[in-house]
């Protein structure tokens, strides 16, 4: 079938509406910012060597040598906002004593009131070791968490208030999460692949601490475990807080005596229930391994 040949005599107002279209198509594009070509299947190798390029020139370009990862739950709130919801859960309760939902209510905000504890322990955690070990020249132990909210805010926010740099590595999520405020602004990065998140957390990791958690700081935790335990990374001191947390949760002792894992393996962390604990378990690991750190 034949085409109807076109008039080759075009106007100034035809040629430059023909130009608008060639330049808008996304083919025109160049390639790196074409988001939607960047996207494609076939793109997903050149996505994860830019999540692992990004926050590794952005830390170097801020001169950040080495970090202390902090796991722990997004749900457990600080203890201002945990007094809140007790009050308020029981002011319910009184205005409708025979309700089920609303004792259900009350017992989860008395649950949630004693674990913020750890909202604090983890924020003077924080506060304690930026204090000592950062200053304008000096960026070893720089707080990196998740970039969530409840023990990944509490941290971040104890750098903040110490006036020192914090990294967020936040993830996409169907349910989004936001970052917490207290991050280091240009200091928070947004991954998609878990993989390269995690990368990131160990690649300059110093110390790994774990409040207590969910899933995601059990994979976090048990990750680090398995890097250490096949010497895949370096053996760093890996701290666990809340002894009536984890050892309720985990019987580690158990696993060495079925023989699953050695009974040195279970040295490789140190359960503390307060801040100078962890802090003081840390600097006598690098005393030892690497020479002093600064003292507070």
């Amino acid at each position: 079938m034949k085409t109807e040949a076109r008039n080759s005599e075009l106007t100034p107002q035809q040629k430059k509406q023909m130009l608008d279209k060639i330049k808008s198509s996304s083919s025109y594009l160049r390639a790196y910012e074409d988001v939607s070509f960047m996207a494609k299947k076939d793109l997903r190798p050149i996505r994860l060597q830019l999540e692992l390029l990004k926050p590794e020139t952005v830390l170097r370009e801020h001169k950040i040598r080495s970090t202390i990862v902090v796991f722990g739950s997004a749900r457990v709130l600080p203890p201002e906002e945990a007094r809140a919801q007790l009050a308020s859960a029981k002011e319910e309760l009184e205005g409708n004593p025979r309700s089920d939902a609303l004792k259900r209510r009350l017992k989860r905000a008395r649950m949630r009131l004693e674990q913020s504890k750890y909202y604090e322990e983890a924020r003077r955690f924080s506060y304690i070791i930026s204090k000592a070990q950062q200053s304008d020249k000096n960026l070893e132990f720089v707080m990196v968490t998740g970039g969530g909210p409840g023990i990944m805010e509490a941290a971040n926010r104890g750098a903040w208030e110490a006036g020192s740099k914090s990294i967020g590595l936040n993830i996409t999520l169907p349910h989004e999460q936001d970052p917490n405020p207290y991050i280091t602004p240009g200091l928070c990065f947004q991954f998609h692949y878990f993989s390269l998140r995690k990368m990131h957390f160990m690649m300059r990791s110093k110390a790994l601490v774990a409040f207590p958690g969910g899933y995601g700081t059990l994979d976090e935790l048990f990750e680090t475990l398995t890097l250490v335990q096949t010497s895949k990374k370096k053996h760093l001191p890996i701290v666990l807080f809340g002894k009536e947390y984890w050892s309720r949760l985990i019987d580690f002792d158990f696993m060495a005596e079925q023989g699953m894992i050695s009974w040195d393996d279970t040295k490789l962390f140190k359960i503390v229930e307060k801040a100078e604990e962890g802090w003081e378990h840390i600097r006598s690991f690098w005393n030892t391994h690497r020479g002093p750190v600064a003292e507070d």
